[in-house]
């Protein structure tokens, strides 16, 4: 599949096809951008807001859907935007656009935190890092190789869980570090050695392995996974600052 991984594209008008909330402060919109567009799994789209003074913000949002298996592309893709406090783009993305309305868009942007579905993978995700972790899952269950993507999911309690309706699932893993569901069988708690473990036996020791979150929650799984011996060539990792 042709793949755009340098510089991105010229800016290009996308309309919202489609919304739903993942969480109360996470919601997905689904664009539709009026063409196909090729990417990877863990890539990412600048989206910029004008307001009517000719002001402009612009921030940096991943990919959750899975890449098109056709040569061209995809024609939809669907990006998932946490609302943060005082989040001038975040909260109008969130809470003002609505279905019909357009955004200007552009990429796909990242060559390092990207998977092309041809290896056997480990994810490591912590709330909205989630986010291009779920576009590799996705890939793989829609190549039939759902093996090729172990992913670990940490969230602080149900409610605050991406992608609920397909996760857990074939491959995946959801540790509760603050409440978890009844019949959960982990008594809440931080992510521990032991559960980064559990990964990578047997074949999973040879596999690269994607971490994503805010910088804590990466620097903690790094140390974790230093602990276990993975090498540190084979660890991507990549750290989700406050997009407002």
């Amino acid at each position: 599949m042709p793949v755009t991984t340098g510089r991105p594209g010229r800016w290009q008008v996308a309309t919202v096809v489609g919304d739903h909330w993942e969480t109360p402060r996470a919601r997905t919109l689904r664009l539709d951008l009026g063409g196909e567009l090729a990417f990877l799994a863990g890539q990412h789209l600048l989206l910029r807001l004008t307001a009517p003074d000719g002001y402009t913000a612009q921030r940096s949002y991943s990919i959750a859907s899975a890449p098109s298996s056709t040569p061209g592309g995809s024609r939809f893709v669907e990006l998932t935007v946490e609302r943060l406090p005082g989040g001038e783009v975040s909260q109008f993305l969130c809470d003002e656009v609505v279905v019909g309305d357009t955004l200007e868009v552009r990429g796909p942007i990242g060559r390092w935190f990207v998977w092309s579905g041809d290896e056997p993978v480990v994810g490591v995700a912590g709330g909205s890092g989630t986010v291009p972790l779920m576009a590799m899952v996705r890939r793989a269950r829609a190549l039939g190789r759902p093996e090729l993507v172990r992913l670990l999911v940490s969230a602080r309690r149900p409610e605050d869980l991406y992608f609920a309706d397909e996760l857990p699932g074939p491959g995946t893993t959801v540790v509760w570090t603050r409440e978890a569901p009844p019949g959960s069988g982990r008594a809440p708690g931080r992510l521990r050695a032991a559960d980064l473990a559990a990964l990578l036996d047997g074949d999973g020791q040879g596999r690269t392995v994607f971490v994503c979150g805010s910088p804590p929650f990466c620097d903690a799984v790094t140390d974790l996974l230093a602990e276990l011996s993975v090498p540190a060539t084979r660890v991507r990792v990549e750290r989700f600052g406050p997009s407002r």
